[in-house]
């Protein structure tokens, strides 16, 4: 049960059990109102229990984390570059 799901049930509780005037044969309504607040506190207290549980489970973190990668650079290509002489009495290409 989430704590909203435990609010809802303390407040549908409270409604039933103060503002609700309706009677049924074999049924209190006052009584149940009062049972689902007490569910509705329980669940509260056991959700709010739950979240304090899991955020004390995660400890401070003695030694920052460093990273220690080595980036090498990749081995320059050789680039071979042909010229192509010509003379200036040739026509152009």
């Amino acid at each position: 049960m989430t704590i909203a799901g435990s609010i809802i049930l303390i407040m549908l509780g409270a409604i039933l059990t103060w503002a609700v005037e309706f009677d049924l044969a074999g049924l209190d309504i006052n009584v149940v109102g009062v049972i689902l607040m007490l569910g509705g506190l329980v669940g509260l207290l056991f959700g709010i229990y739950r979240i304090s549980v899991t955020r004390r489970a995660v400890g401070p973190i003695d030694e920052p984390v460093h990273r220690h990668e080595v980036y090498e650079e990749p081995e320059a290509r050789r680039t071979t570059v042909y010229e192509e002489r010509r003379r200036y009495d040739e026509p152009p290409l």
